[in-house]
């Protein structure tokens, strides 16, 4: 990234350095976004493991007020903020290796007109790993959530759950979480990097670089929440195993899939896109802003090389 005149970077780009403030920006993005839209999760969950009482957002969340008042609102708060924080750590600064290392592999021209995929195989690699930090913490909270009279406090659950089912029960929701995280993650990149894209080059009327930081955070949340909208969509129906899953062990994906049916899998989806479109649209908005404050180097949108732009110049 070029430097403005006078501007001092805290880091070299893809230094150790770099990579360690990606993950603590990527930390603040994901695990106070997720803590923030708790009492929104809690109900999409409850929506999703139990319709015949809660029957739509609204009256979940006015049962669940109910029941608990403001503290059953925000159970499940604690893994939330812990599980969230680990994973979105690991995804951010595994996502800016990876695309780093993958685009070294190929030569410069390739990893421009192939972006696309390097974009979808770097989120998906960061992603898997992510998940390993973030499953047992969204057994707990999943199970916290949705099990009637189960205790509110992470340091009870967590032991209880080890004690009675054994270490197992925390990565028993591992594959169907994968199964709607990875995909999610790929679509979340991806299309946060082809639509902030796109807004520069036919939306914005002057170039990235002559923007201000201020109108680049509100380019960077509209992309965000753009490809938030897409990712609730595309994982939704994995979201809906991984709940149910974490509320009765002994279930199967297949006895899920017979017991809800095709209509069911996409209980809570209009409560999951307002939650992922805000959420996704905040993470990026506090990751960028993180970068910001740390004066960290921030790449503009991917740009055609000038070796291509003269091969498509001189007609080749």
């Amino acid at each position: 990234m070029a430097k403005k005149e006078g501007e001092e970077f805290s880091c070299e780009m893809f230094s150790n350095k770099f990579f360690m403030l990606c993950a603590a920006g990527g930390a603040a993005a994901c695990g106070l976004t997720h803590a923030f839209v708790t009492p929104l999760d809690l109900v999409k969950c409850r929506l999703q493991v139990d319709p015949a009482k809660y029957k739509s957002i609204f009256r979940g969340f006015s049962i669940s007020f109910k029941e608990g008042g403001l503290p059953n609102l925000v159970k499940g708060w604690a893994p939330t903020l812990i599980g969230y924080s680990l994973q979105g750590a690991a995804k951010f600064s595994g996502y800016e290796y990876f695309k780093y290392k993958f685009a070294t592999m190929v030569d410069e021209e390739s990893a421009y007109l192939y972006r696309t995929y390097l974009y979808l195989a770097a989120s998906a690699s960061a992603e898997l790993i992510a998940d390993c930090f973030l499953a047992p913490f969204e057994a707990t909270k999943v199970r916290m959530q949705t099990t009637p009279g189960y205790t509110s406090q992470m340091r009870k659950a967590m032991p209880h759950m080890l004690a009675t089912e054994g270490f197992g029960v925390f990565y028993k929701g591992l594959t169907p979480l994968w199964g709607r995280q990875v995909p999610y993650t790929m679509m979340k990149f991806s299309s946060f990097e082809k639509t902030l894209e796109y807004l520069y080059a036919n939306v914005v009327p002057k170039p990235r670089a002559e923007c201000t930081k201020a109108e680049q955070l509100v380019l960077t949340f509209t992309a965000g929440y753009i490809a938030g909208v897409l990712c609730a969509i595309v994982s939704h129906p994995s979201d809906t195993i991984v709940s149910k899953l974490n509320k009765d062990p002994s279930a199967t994906i297949g006895g899920i899939l017979s017991e809800v049916g095709m209509v069911g899998i996409w209980r809570g989806l209009v409560a999951r896109i307002v939650m992922i479109g805000t959420l996704t649209g905040l993470q990026w908005f506090v990751y960028d802003a993180f970068k910001v404050y740390t004066k960290m180097p921030r790449p503009p949108p991917a740009d055609m090389p000038e070796s291509l732009k003269k091969k498509l110049a001189a007609g080749k």
